[in-house]
């Protein structure tokens, strides 16, 4: 009877130990990866900068998005102020390989592809660089599971995963901490950190809407997004003023032509 009771003992703490790790950090990342989309949306979106929470400029965007294949593509319109009128940008994501990216610069008269090299640089003068816009491929990293719940910001019960480039050459960050929502399996909080291990950018989505789509799909979409340079003190907040989903959007959007003539 007591070996039976020590089995069972040993056998619970094993069940217990395993729970205890039911999910690690590369699978949390790929529910994030691989998070339901919509097939197209559109949003008016009021993009506001400022400095040590003094606002410096409000842009008016127009976006597009559309989920095709598992891919995701997106498109933006800057429409005003006069600065930035008439600037649009086109971001292809593939399979394997890093996103292609395309602007048409008004100034210029000519859209060009945005160089991998180039990742790093600011898009459009603000705090996102245009490596910001885009998500990482899970493999591309590794991913350390930190803690299985933690509030932060406005959200409750998050995973807590940092992941650190296998080749730190293919990021401008030597690793992020990333705030993970349990639910829609969006990052709420994401901590960035320069070359010298330095916390040089916070990410933070400060809220999230439930969309109905079609054939009965709910979408959890971020309608507040802003990304913070703590070193220096500036700040990009981007609110979605009007979303729609699972409305189509020409195919022609999403191609260069676009950029290039705005129809």
């Amino acid at each position: 009877m007591k070996l039976i009771k020590t089995i069972t003992t040993v056998a619970a703490t094993f069940v217990m130990a395993a729970s205890a790790f039911a999910i690690d950090g590369t699978q949390i990342m790929t529910k994030v990866y691989d998070r339901q989309k919509p097939d197209f949306s559109k949003a008016a979106v009021q993009v506001t900068l400022s400095k040590n929470g003094k606002v410096e400029e409000t842009r008016n965007v127009g976006e597009y998005g559309r989920s095709k294949n598992g891919l995701a593509d997106v498109v933006m319109v800057f429409l005003s102020p006069a600065s930035v009128k008439d600037t649009r940008f086109l971001q292809k994501e593939n399979n394997g390989k890093d996103d292609d990216k395309w602007i048409y610069l008004p100034s210029l008269k000519s859209t060009r592809r945005v160089a991998a090299s180039d990742g790093s640089k600011a898009f459009v003068g603000t705090d996102f660089s245009y490596d910001d816009m885009s998500s990482r491929k899970v493999e591309e990293d590794t991913h350390e599971l930190l803690k299985e719940s933690e509030d932060k910001g406005n959200f409750k019960d998050l995973y807590v995963v940092k992941s650190t480039p296998k080749d730190p050459k293919s990021s401008q960050y030597s690793y992020r901490i990333s705030w993970i929502t349990k639910d829609a399996w969006i990052p709420t909080y994401i901590e960035l950190y320069d070359k010298k291990g330095k916390l040089v950018k916070v990410n933070e989505i400060r809220s999230i809407k439930k969309m109905p789509g079609t054939n009965g799909r709910v979408y959890n979409v971020p309608m507040e997004n802003v990304m913070k340079n703590v070193q220096t003190g500036h700040t990009t907040a981007m609110k979605m003023i009007n979303v729609t989903v699972d409305q189509p959007v020409p195919d022609r959007t999403f191609t260069t032509d676009f950029l290039s003539t705005g129809k």
